[in-house]
Order: structure tokens, then C-alpha cells, then sequence
């Protein structure tokens, strides 16, 4: 008697793809991310550094939050944030989806370029942070710290969005520019904690008691 044929199903052997970043546009509007948490009633503002299109089509507002760039809708932290919407400080307007004009430019700019390989590490783009985001370094678990500011978010071919900072022994030419030599990635310093927006960054900087316990808050976290 003939052996009875096996049927196998490759799609239950399939792993599932993860969608991925394939192309960012920076927010030139002063667009912001509205947000709560379980500390207080109030509704917050974030300024959005971007708007990123996926690999499945979706869009979303791009932050920095806590030690990584994060989706505005997947906003988590240690308090329960959460997103809200968005806000057009200008006319106070609340929107809960980016822009048309800034989706389409977005779709429009991702089927125009094109990754030239398949190496992860090719960069895709690099955009400006005109958001005042900085970076805080420690060593010593916030007995002391340094603040840098971010020059550029690097987009990589595996979807994987990097923040530049200068290293200054390394500028040859001024003004630095985006994709310079002497950009580094924060996110690969061995001292590297925290992103913050200018605003924290600064009262940081002025040794601030409220900004220094909320760091210290986050240290414990």
C-alpha cells in the first residue's frame, strides 16, 4: 500500500515579522504628545521629535522617552503613562492622528527611496533634533551625572533609530552636520541613562531640587 503523503503547514513554522521603522519626517510644526500617568490628574505635553511610517503601513508620533525613541500610542513608564493624543499648541486644536499632509509625505518619501542593500547597519536617513532632547550620563548611579545635547537621530536599514551626539575631540569642521564623523551613538555609551527635553535638561543643569528628586526617582525605578 502506498505511504500516505505528509502535509506539512510552513505557515505554523513561520516566524512572526515585527514591523519596522522605514522612514521618519521631523515634526516642524511644534506638534506635541499629550499624556497622563498615575501621579496626578493633569494632562501633560511632550514636544514630538517625528513622525515614523512602519513596515505595515501604520504611522505614529516619535519621543524620547525614558532611554529610548518610542512610539507616542506605546508611551509606558513606571508611573503607567499613557497617550492621549496630540495638540497644535498654536491653535489648541487636539488631533489623534498625525496630519494627511504629513502622512502623505511620509508614503510618498518611503516609495521614493529606497534601502541600496540589505546590511542592517546602512543608514537609511538622518534627521535634526530640534527639539532640545538631551542626553544624561552617569557612572555612579546619579551620585553625579553629565548632560549632552543630541545632535541627530540616525535611521538604520533594520528599523533601529539611534540618537548622535558630538564628540567634540573629534570636530574637525563647524557647523556639525548629520552624518559627520564625529557623531557617536548615545545609546551605545556605557555611561548612558536618560533622555530629557530642554526644559528638564536645563533645571538639571541650574541643580533644580524638584527636577534632581524626579531623576533620582527614576534611578530607583
Amino acid at each position: 500500500m502506498a505511504r500516505r503523503a505528509e502535509v506539512i503547514d510552513f505557515s505554523q513554522h513561520k516566524k512572526a515579522v515585527t514591523p519596522s521603522v522605514v522612514r521618519m519626517i521631523p515634526e516642524l510644526d511644534g506638534l506635541e504628545m499629550l499624556y497622563t500617568n498615575d501621579s496626578s490628574d493633569q494632562i501633560f505635553s511632550l514636544k514630538v521629535l517625528g513622525w515614523a511610517l512602519w513596515s505595515d503601513g501604520h504611522m505614529d508620533g516619535m519621543v524620547p522617552w525614558l532611554n529610548q525613541l518610542v512610539p507616542c500610542r506605546s508611551l509606558t513608564d513606571p508611573l503607567n503613562g499613557h497617550w492621549e493624543g496630540y495638540m497644535d499648541p498654536t491653535t489648541q486644536q487636539i488631533i489623534f492622528e498625525l496630519p494627511e499632509y504629513k502622512a502623505q509625505f511620509l508614503e510618498h518619501s518611503a516609495s521614493y527611496y529606497h534601502p541600496m542593500s540589505e546590511h542592517p547597519e546602512e543608514i537609511i536617513q538622518e534627521i535634526p533634533d530640534i527639539i532640545g532632547t538631551h542626553a544624561v550620563y552617569t557612572s555612579d548611579d546619579f551620585g553625579s551625572f553629565t548632560i549632552q545635547e543630541v545632535h541627530s537621530w540616525r535611521l538604520f536599514n533594520d528599523g533601529s533609530v539611534l540618537a548622535m551626539a558630538v564628540e567634540p575631540d573629534d570636530v574637525q569642521t563647524t557647523p556639525v552636520l548629520p552624518g559627520d564623523d564625529c557623531l557617536f551613538s548615545v545609546q551605545h555609551h556605557k555611561h548612558f541613562k536618560y533622555f530629557f527635553q530642554h526644559k528638564i535638561a536645563n533645571k538639571l543643569k541650574a541643580q533644580d531640587p524638584d527636577a534632581l528628586a524626579a531623576m533620582s526617582l527614576l534611578s530607583d525605578t
